[in-house]
């Protein structure tokens, strides 16, 4: 399988889309509005590599959440391998969140 650039994008924000029913369970806004996805890429050959954060290095979703990413990430269709690697660099704060994740959490 080889995807066009455009596929590429397409599949891009299909991935986004499921990222977007994903929650941390403390805060009710979803990781990609919080901020927490710093890199999205996929390949021509539908491989998908994300590359996210938490709140903080201690949030007591640490193992299971990434996992969760992981698992939602391959279940797009035309993905055919998805891997999520998680990083605190830079560290997340909350300049970090979309302008709907500051409304929501009464922030602006």
């Amino acid at each position: 399988m080889s995807l066009s650039y455009d596929e590429v994008k397409q599949l891009e924000e299909r991935i986004i889309d499921v990222l977007r029913t994903v929650y941390d369970p403390e805060i009710p806004v979803d990781i990609y509005e919080l901020g927490l996805i710093y890199e999205v890429k996929v390949d021509a050959d539908g491989k998908a590599d994300v590359l996210m954060t938490l709140t903080s290095p201690s949030c007591p979703v640490a193992e299971s959440l990434p996992l969760e990413v992981e698992e939602k990430v391959r279940g797009v269709k035309g993905v055919t391998q998805g891997k999520v690697e998680l990083t605190f660099d830079p560290p997340w704060d909350k300049d970090m969140m979309s302008e709907a994740a500051l409304l929501e959490l009464g922030f602006m």
